[in-house]
């Protein structure tokens, strides 16, 4: 799918339960936060790696911890208007929002304070979208 309607109309936005934290890789931190990453990103500055905060944690991480929302669409990696979408709806009440595209799905990652809240916009954005009109 890779229209923006259709897409947030059926993006379906589940709640992680497990908190996230962004952090970047040094040699000693490589074995153990790479083996625990649920992604990472090459930068010029280094490599970064959004971990499970307990594992952030345990290696001296001290930045902000971040919840994971999923959307549950198959989106296309050539899709438009998707992250767009969320990332406007969220910024309209105040929520940062950290967008991370992977091949099957989308993933909203916010200050983990404002997860619910998040959750519960997004499913409303949804429920517009699929809404007849």
């Amino acid at each position: 799918m890779s229209d923006r309607d259709g897409m947030v109309a059926q993006m379906t936005p589940r709640l992680d339960p497990v908190r996230y934290c962004f952090m970047v890789i040094d040699p000693a931190s490589a074995p153990q936060a790479l083996g625990a990453a649920i992604g990472t990103f090459r930068e010029e500055e280094g490599v970064t790696a959004i971990v499970p905060e307990s594992v952030a944690r345990e290696l001296g991480e001290e930045g902000p911890a971040f919840a994971r929302i999923t959307l549950q669409v198959h989106s296309s990696l050539t899709g438009f208007g998707l992250t767009a979408a969320v990332a406007s709806v969220l910024a309209e009440h105040g929520i940062a929002c950290n967008m991370v595209a992977a091949y099957h799905h989308d993933h909203a990652f916010v200050p983990e304070q404002d997860g619910e809240r998040a959750l519960e916009l997004l499913k409303a954005l949804q429920a517009r979208a699929g809404a007849p009109g």
